[in-house]
Parts: C-alpha cells; structure tokens; sequence
C-alpha cells in the first residue's frame, strides 16, 4: 500500500519540469499554437463568390475553412450569435450594428464596395421617387436594407409612413414580385437582374450613396487570439485567388456560379457590373493605410446610421479591421 502511494508523488524536480514546460508552452508564438479551423456564413452575393469558387475549385482546406450556406445576412448575423459560425460575408453598416449590439466582429478583408449593385425596383408605372407614396414596398430587415429604405426615402422627399414596408428576406424578393406581392422592392444582385427581366424598373441604386455599402469577411474579435491564424490567412488568400480566377476564366467561373445565381450562364457576369472588387494591393490601401480608409469610410456610414436611427451612439473602432491576414504576395 505504501509502495502505491510512494509512486503517484511528483518529485519537486518533476514539477519544476513540468511547470517550465507549461510556461513554454504559453510563450509559443500564433504560429506555434494549435490551430483552429473556421466556420464562414456566406449568403449569394457577387462580392462574396470568389470564395466559393476557390471552394469549388478545390482551393479551401476543408480542415482549415468550412463554408456555411446562409439565406441571407440576417441569417448569417443570427447564426453568429448562436455560436453556430466564427465569421460572416457582412456590409460595413451590418458589423457596425452587430458590434453595438454585443457581437464583437472585425474585418480581415474587403470584398466589394457596391457601386450600383444595390438596387431599388418599382413597377414600370412608376416614373419617379416621387411617385412611390402608398406603394408596398418589399425589404430586407437588416441594418443594410434600413439604410437603403432611408436613403431612398430621403431622396424621394417622403416619410417612413408614406409607404406600406414589407420586412421580406432576399431569397423571397423573386417570388413576391412575381405573385403581385410587392409594388416596389430595396433589393441586390443576383435578385436585381431576376426582377429586371420581370419588367422591373430601376429608380435608384447605390452610384446615388457611394461608398456607403462596402462588404467585408467579418469575424468574430475573439479569433484573432492567435488560434485561428493560419486559417484566416488560408481563407483571405484563397478569396482573392478566386478573384483572380473570376477575372481571367470569367466564362468557366460564370458557369460554376450558374446555379448559385439562379441566372442563366450569359447573364452571370452581368450581376458583378455595379461592384468594385478590390484585389490585394487594394485591400492594402483599403485596410493597412494610416488611418485605413476603411475607417474612414465606417465613420461616414456611422453618421448616415445616427441620422437613420439605426445606432444608437458613435462606435468605437477598436479592433474593427485587421489586416495582417493579407499575404505579402499573390499566391
């Protein structure tokens, strides 16, 4: 029994060992730490779909970076509080909002600054802003479709109650229209170019607000602890390969984003036109300048939100963008 008990006690050179060891290991540089994989909640959005042709190509290491299918950026903003994701293909104005709100994002990449993407559809009969008091107007909830609707509206010289708002999620947008649901809709692509082949009519789109929609991937703040670097250098650098894919394959990428956009191949291009896609050396002038633009431009997108309602108070912009996940070359 003695024996026994003798052979479980730790010598006092065995946990000075073992204590040193325990030290080591907590000074280990990122790159020495274990590394975690990520989960991205994407939803169909042309400034996002460089990622998942990198994924389709068969770039991404699915042990390093899982795709989730999200409807839409409401959904994906729901599945990040849920825990059920690490980051999300989010609008500027959406990561400004979710921080206010308790979920602490930060920006590793941007994606697009939409410039005519987003768009705002009537009926033919409808000639002017002016004209669209009364009309039934189909939205997206969501801090990016309250910033258009306010936009729009304040361009039109109207009132919040001077339209019937019919909260509505994107993937729905088609369906609507096409049952007579809506008269008007805040809508983007690739649901823009379905609802113009309908007969819609364009009255506005994002050219009138530039630089007020800018989409980014967004993670959570507490990913950037080390653990997760390796995968988040893997993702940003697979994104603006498939960039670079959709730029000099464009008709191989058009087909393999077909079904996706629910478009016909000839049409998918066309979804892109009203996007700026920013490639590496504009992601560093964009993310790596002092201060980096798009500080600036959230700052800007923060007044319109103030003036909109939609913030409660001016953000903090600690941690809002990070840019070590840039590669120092194109892959």
């Amino acid at each position: 029994m003695g024996d026994k008990n003798k052979s479980k006690r730790i010598s006092r050179r065995q946990f000075l060992a073992w204590s040193a060891g325990c030290l080591t290991l907590s000074l280990l540089p990122a790159c020495a730490r274990p590394q975690k994989s990520v989960r991205m909640a994407l939803h169909v959005w042309p400034g996002y779909e460089p990622t998942t042709l990198a994924s389709s190509l068969g770039w991404l290491d699915p042990n390093m970076v899982q795709i989730v299918a999200s409807e839409s950026a409401t959904d994906s903003i729901a599945m990040l509080k849920r825990g059920e994701v690490d980051g999300a293909g989010l609008t500027l104005d959406e990561v400004l909002r979710s921080r206010e709100n308790g979920l602490p994002l930060s920006i590793i990449l941007i994606c697009d600054i939409s410039a005519g993407a987003d768009q705002f559809l009537t009926k033919p009969s409808y000639r002017s802003l002016a004209d669209i008091k009364g009309c039934k107007l189909g939205v997206e909830e969501g801090a990016l479709g309250a910033l258009m609707l306010h936009e729009i509206l304040k361009s039109a010289g109207i009132r919040d109650e001077d339209v019937h708002v019919i909260p509505l999620p994107i993937d729905k947008h088609v369906a609507a229209w096409q049952q007579g649901d809506i008269d008007c809709v805040v809508t983007y692509e690739p649901a823009a170019s379905r609802i113009l082949s309908l007969g819609g009519k364009r009255l506005f789109d994002s050219r009138e607000i530039p630089n007020l929609i800018i989409d980014t991937l967004a993670v959570r703040t507490e990913l950037l602890d080390g653990s997760h670097d390796e995968a988040l250098r893997h993702l940003v650098a697979n994104h603006l390969r498939g960039l670079r894919y959709l730029n000099t394959n464009s008709d191989d990428a058009a087909y393999r984003l077909t079904e996706r956009f629910q478009l016909p191949h000839d049409e998918v291009l066309a979804a892109f036109r009203g996007l700026i896609l920013p490639d590496l050396d504009n992601n560093r002038r964009l993310l790596e300048s002092s201060p980096p633009v798009v500080v600036q431009s959230a700052n800007q997108i923060a007044t319109a939100l103030l003036e909109a309602g939609l913030l409660r108070q001016s953000p903090r912009m600690d941690d809002l963008v990070r840019a070590e996940f840039l590669p120092k070359e194109e892959a």
